[in-house]
């Protein structure tokens, strides 16, 4: 395991506990970031790094039961917390890594990645590997429940010009990965940026 992957591990061990009980209003925004991936009965959709897997219950309501949703998270106390949650019920959890999923190319219909961005190890190659395992013209959402200015101020810090999260930063990131950007909203309320999987 790297150095980055050691850190984001150890920040999110030391947090799985109380992560929900810090932030119990977010529900209703996950369930809204997922109606804007389109899913539909019997797709199959993957929560990248989805910690205790709040956006697990909308995907799963999203897909039905004849659809297949998966929790990967490189932290298996945040997956221990999902399952304390009952959220496994919801979706088929996994301890992987978005460096090398152990899924097939083409095999699913959409991803969403909640905070996933600023965690990436290798932003580019790590997108380019959920490109991988999504079908042309599938869909990917990377989703904050606050904006970026909201998120800083929160963390005592100012958005730099460098944060990956910028419109003019994301586009370029996610076409070089073989996605298209088709909208972005960086609101108080929430961070949601779409794109589609190219043919």
């Amino acid at each position: 395991m790297s150095d980055d992957h050691t850190h984001v591990q150890e920040f999110f061990t030391a947090r799985a506990a109380d992560w929900d009980a810090r932030f119990p209003d977010d529900g209703p925004a996950y369930a809204a970031a997922v109606a804007e991936l389109g899913l539909r009965k019997g797709d199959r959709v993957l929560d990248a790094g989805c910690g205790t897997g709040r956006a697990l219950p909308p995907l799963r309501a999203a897909v039905g039961p004849s659809g297949v949703v998966i929790g990967a998270d490189l932290t298996p106390a945040m997956l221990e917390a999902a399952v304390r949650a009952g959220r496994d019920r919801d979706g088929q959890l996994l301890v992987a890594d978005v460096t090398g999923l152990p899924l097939r190319t083409g095999s699913l219909d959409a991803v969403f990645g909640a905070g996933l961005v600023s965690h990436l190890p290798d932003p580019a190659e790590n997108l380019r590997e959920l490109a991988r395992v999504v079908r042309a013209g599938g869909t990917l959402a990377l989703f904050h429940p606050i904006g970026r200015a909201a998120l800083a101020a929160r963390q005592g810090r100012r958005i730099t010009p460098d944060d990956l999260r910028a419109q003019d930063r994301l586009g370029p990131l996610l076409a070089g990965s073989g996605w298209d950007m088709t909208s972005y909203v960086d609101e108080d309320a929430r961070f949601l940026a779409l794109a589609v999987r190219r043919g």
